[in-house]
């Protein structure tokens, strides 16, 4: 009878720990926009954050900024190519694992808080709330600028909301995927990065003086905190 127990209590002290790391996974990242990415062959929405959405804009001194697709950047520079340790938290209405991902150490949601590119979801942590708070005081990101959340973005615009439906990320867009405009200028940055040739340097196809706004010979640069 003992030899019986001790066998039954050895089984499910083996059980335990393979229930609790069916929760843990692992995989190399490859960011879809600025809260969603694919760790190895799972698509994964990070917990607790909301970003912009890639086509998403917002406003700094009446020009629009394309705050989507830079924060779709920042997250790709961040994950694709790494290994990522996930912790699944729940699943979502489109089938994506929710969870809580790290890069190095690094929780890429938080970052993404603390560099004002995302919004904090009412389920978020406490720590996600704080660093919010302290990028929305220094005016990092999305805080230095006009902009809806996400969710009022994606109610007002159902079909365009969403990064491009590829198999590759954004960034593997060409960036002379489109000709610039018959003037031989682009018109605006936003279609610059519609077209995937931002950032563009004095000298190449379409680059227009009136969108280096620092004269510094690159046009539609990623938005960079004013100081």
């Amino acid at each position: 009878m003992i030899r019986l127990a001790f066998a039954a209590a050895a089984s499910f002290g083996c059980f335990l720990p393979q229930v609790a790391h069916a929760q843990d996974f692992t995989g190399i990242a490859r960011a879809i926009d600025g809260d969603s990415l694919r760790v190895g062959n799972r698509e994964v929405r990070l917990f607790g954050i909301d970003a912009p959405e890639y086509r998403q804009t917002c406003k700094i001194r009446y020009t629009n900024w394309s705050c989507g697709a830079d924060a779709a950047t920042a997250l790709r520079s961040m994950v694709d190519g790494r290994q990522l340790t996930c912790t699944a938290r729940d699943q979502d209405v489109y089938g994506r694992t929710v969870a809580t991902c790290r890069a190095s150490g690094v929780d890429v949601a938080g970052e993404m808080l603390s560099r004002g590119l995302a919004i904090t979801l009412e389920h978020a942590s406490a720590e996600y709330f704080q660093r919010q708070a302290a990028s929305r005081t220094a005016g990092a990101g999305i805080w230095a600028s006009e902009f809806v959340t996400p969710s009022e973005y994606r109610a007002a615009n159902p079909r365009s909301s969403s990064a491009p439906a590829t198999s590759a990320p954004p960034a593997s867009i060409s960036r002379r995927a489109a000709a610039p405009a018959t003037s031989g200028m682009w018109r605006s940055c936003a279609q610059a990065r519609a077209a995937g040739a931002a950032p563009v340097h004095r000298g190449e196809p379409g680059y227009n003086p009136m969108l280096d706004g620092d004269s510094d010979g690159i046009a539609c640069e990623p938005y960079r905190k004013r100081r």
